[in-house]
């Protein structure tokens, strides 16, 4: 089964995907580790106080796709969006 590890790369020169940590107290630097340690080649950017907040953020694994525009293309929680589904995401946003 396909996930967006293995599905982001065919992507990655087209469509900006990061990682967001969603824990205040880990560091940036945790995060790219934690997602090193799972084979992620996508990067790690850390929110802006109330970002969070402000995009409902309350459980971790929330998926959320903009478009150019800063409109919420997708949004989904956790385990939700299969590969296909990510696919034609990263397909809509610039694929």
């Amino acid at each position: 089964m396909q996930s967006l590890k293995d599905i982001y790369p065919e992507f990655a020169g087209r469509v900006d995907f990061y990682v967001v940590n969603q824990n205040g107290a880990d560091t940036i630097e945790d995060v790219v580790k934690f997602g090193e340690d799972r084979g992620w080649t996508f990067p790690a950017a850390q929110p802006g106080q109330g970002m969070l907040a402000g995009l409902r953020v309350t459980q971790q694994s929330i998926k959320i796709a903009f478009g150019g525009d800063g409109v919420i293309v997708y949004r989904d929680g956790f385990s939700g969006g299969n590969a296909g589904k990510w696919t034609q995401v990263f397909q809509d946003l610039g694929g």
